[in-house]
């Protein structure tokens, strides 16, 4: 016995897709220069050994960067395969309820202004032209010719950790050691308010409240790490 029909319409799945790397670039970004700032800073407040600084710095960022992007990879393949799972489900019910599926695309269509005459000539033109097309575009807002692809993702946010988590790093590197601390943190803020306008157009957002939100939050990671650095720190190394 077949399951019954189920009008089903899941038009949020596609609506970033072109921005997937772009989110996850701008997501990688930002976690690897806030992460890899506060490991700086902290260790800067325990120790003045640039030695200790960055090799303490680069693990962290080696480990960051690794884990942001099996993070990532595992995430989006998860939205992948429900994407499968809902084109397999499509197709079935194609196969099987045909004439319920053209009235769900009628129906699709009627919502988007047409009359209700209009909409069936459309729905029955596109099923002819291609009816998995016309519905897994239609109800699912999906091409199964380009699904979002993990790998995409995963070097994206892997490759912004790293570089994002890399600008602290080289900033008290080259920053003399009487001032390395507030350069860094100028350095970081900065940088962080352009993440935070990138953040806010991947997400069509308001630029100032992401960028506030981007900044408060490195801000008080530094200050909480560095806080803690400057009590347990040691001296003579």
């Amino acid at each position: 016995m077949n399951p019954p029909h189920q009008h089903h319409e899941v038009p949020h799945i596609a609506i970033n897709r072109k921005l997937n790397w772009l989110r996850a670039a701008v997501l990688g970004a930002d976690d690897g220069i806030v992460s890899i700032s506060a490991v700086v800073v902290g260790m800067a407040g325990a120790t003045n050994s640039l030695r200790l600084i960055l090799t303490a710095s680069v693990a962290a960022l080696i480990a960051g960067a690794l884990s942001m992007g099996m993070g990532e990879y595992v995430s989006v393949s998860s939205q992948r395969d429900t994407e499968k799972a809902l084109i397999e489900k499509e197709r079935f019910e194609l196969e099987n309820f045909p004439e319920e599926e053209l009235n769900e695309l009628t129906s699709i269509y009627e919502k988007k202004g047409l009359s209700k005459k209009t909409a069936r000539i459309v729905a029955e033109e596109l099923t002819i032209h291609d009816v998995h097309a016309a519905h897994f575009h239609a109800e699912l807002g999906i091409d199964p010719n380009n699904l979002t692809n993990p790998w995409h993702a995963a070097y994206a946010s892997t490759l912004a950790f790293f570089f994002g988590g890399v600008i602290p790093l080289i900033t008290i590197s080259i920053s003399p050691e009487s001032i390395r601390i507030p350069i860094t943190f100028i350095t970081v803020i900065l940088v962080l308010v352009v993440i935070g306008i990138l953040s806010a157009h991947a997400g069509e957002a308001k630029k100032t409240t992401a960028v506030m939100r981007v900044v408060a939050g490195g801000l008080l990671a530094m200050i909480i790490t560095y806080s803690i650095g400057k009590l347990f720190g040691v001296t003579g190394i």
